[in-house]
């Protein structure tokens, strides 16, 4: 399934209609996220005059290099200005989420803006606050549809260099270095074009991987050798880290990136999940291969969803009695987990 509205939004940014534009996307947002954001910042800002990228909460350490990290405003840091912004801005687009619970108490402010909304995603189970969209499933990122955006509608030409750092830092980040199953030959031939733009892919994976802070190279070493569990019964891994734990390590925002993939590194292991503390909610994050669909689990007993091999999920209860019903539920998909 596919949708694209844009046609109409397209004819208000090519006559100049829009003065004031808001760009925003997930909490926590991660490399697609701010990929997607800032590449569409790069494009917008040579179409309308005023364009602010805001962030519901904070982010990564790992991405504030990314050009125009700079102008980005976090609404829970600075909610009256980011409030001031959204509310007298004539287009919002919402990037990489489909729901608009997913920007936490954002998601209120820009329902009740008077702007037109644009939403531009690739999750499942879109909610359906926008007038214009351009939404596809089976796209391997957002950032993938930003540069469809801007490729069909205006030309190749008017993707910069920075643009193109930008979408191949989330292109890059959102098929796991071109390395799950929602990477085919479309994906390759979108990184072709925007290498041919000027991103520098060396450059990027160095400052999106190589950048462990020696905290976070402890709390990976620690999980590997105290908390990943192995149920090779269900070809499944587990790792669980409690608030006491993240505050051993220090965590920020950013540091358990890429930690639930350890478990699915491993020979014969199919399912890798982390459960995480959070003090406020307990998260979770699922990783799977092959046809076993993480969203549907997700979405079944953890409020959660996302893609076919890659969701997450949160839960208000006790972190014990999340890991206790994840243990109990996730041995009725046995049959499953052993056919893949």
């Amino acid at each position: 399934m596919h949708l694209d509205t844009l046609a109409p939004l397209i004819e208000n940014l090519q006559s100049g209609r829009y003065r004031k534009a808001v760009i925003t996307t997930h909490h926590k947002p991660d490399g697609d996220a701010m990929g997607s954001s800032l590449g569409l910042y790069a494009f917008l800002k040579h179409h309308i005059a005023e364009v602010q990228v805001i962030t519901p909460t904070d982010y990564a350490d790992f991405l504030h290099w990314l050009p125009g990290n700079e102008t980005v405003l976090i609404y829970e840091e600075q909610e009256p200005e980011c409030r001031a912004i959204t509310e007298a801005a004539d287009v919002i687009f919402c990037l990489d989420f489909n729901r608009l619970s997913r920007i936490n108490e954002y998601g209120e402010i820009v329902r009740n803006a008077r702007g037109e909304k644009v939403m531009i995603d690739h999750h499942l189970e879109p909610e359906n606050f926008q007038q214009y969209a351009l939404w596809d499933p089976k796209s391997s990122s957002t950032a993938e549809l930003v540069f469809h955006l801007i490729k069909h509608y205006f030309g190749l030409d008017n993707v910069s260099k920075d643009c193109a750092t930008c979408l191949y830092t989330g292109l890059m980040t959102d098929t796991g270095n071109f390395q799950y199953s929602n990477t085919n030959s479309l994906t390759h031939l979108i990184a072709a074009d925007l290498l041919e733009q000027g991103a520098d892919h060396v450059g990027i994976h160095e400052r999106i991987y190589d950048v462990f802070t020696p905290n976070r190279t402890k709390l990976f070493g620690y999980c590997m050798l105290h908390k990943l569990e192995v149920i090779p019964e269900l070809r499944t891994a587990l790792i669980f880290l409690t608030k006491e734990e993240l505050e051993q390590f220090d965590v920020k925002t950013g540091d358990t990136e890429g930690l639930v993939n350890l478990g699915l590194g491993l020979k014969g292991i199919v399912l890798s999940v982390l459960i995480i503390d959070r003090t406020k909610m307990v998260k979770m994050s699922f990783r799977s291969k092959g046809d076993f669909a993480v969203n549907e689990y997700a979405s079944k007993y953890f409020n959660g969803g996302g893609h076919r091999n890659a969701s997450g999920g949160a839960s208000e209860e006790p972190l014990e009695h999340v890991v206790q019903k994840f243990r109990d539920t996730i041995k009725d998909y046995k049959e499953a987990l052993l056919a893949i």
